[in-house]
């Protein structure tokens, strides 16, 4: 089994519980809206990192971050890219089984058209209400299984 996970939104804040829900990961994917090249060396300590550029990573240490990416896990290919809005591609017909996004700080998990929809929430600074949030993919064979872990801060 393989565990992914899913971070986002952290606008230069990492926290400690992140941190512990990520702990035991064998990759990380983070959504976007970084904040600050110190979450990525954070993140990178954990586990190996897939990063995406987010709409608030505009300082120079973060031009050389793609705006989505593409990696695969076993025969489980994920897209991620921030904003879900922005989506260019038929994630089903390009092999897709997994979009990770960002963005709308809102943790979602949502199945259409064969592929898993995942946004983690938020895991910087609250947003209005919103709770703070990572995700976790297990992925078994081609078996993806999605949970949002919402942090105690």
């Amino acid at each position: 089994m393989t565990r992914v996970g899913l971070i986002s939104d952290t606008h230069g804040l990492l926290r400690p519980q992140a941190v512990a829900a990520l702990q035991g990961c064998d990759f990380i994917v983070h959504g976007g809206d970084i904040g600050s090249p110190a979450i990525l060396e954070a993140l990178r300590a954990i586990a190996p990192l897939t990063v995406v550029r987010g709409n608030n990573d505009r300082e120079a240490w973060a031009e050389g971050i793609a705006e989505t990416e593409r990696v695969a896990f076993g025969g489980v290919h994920l897209y991620a890219i921030h904003d879900l809005a922005q989506l260019a591609i038929d994630p089903a017909a390009a092999g897709v089984r997994v979009v990770v996004s960002g963005h709308s700080h809102k943790p979602r998990i949502e199945e259409r058209g064969g592929v898993l929809y995942v946004n983690p929430g938020s895991a910087g600074p609250r947003r209005f209400s919103l709770p703070i949030a990572v995700a976790e993919l297990r992925i078994e064979g081609g078996a993806v299984d999605a949970r949002i872990v919402e942090l105690a801060v």
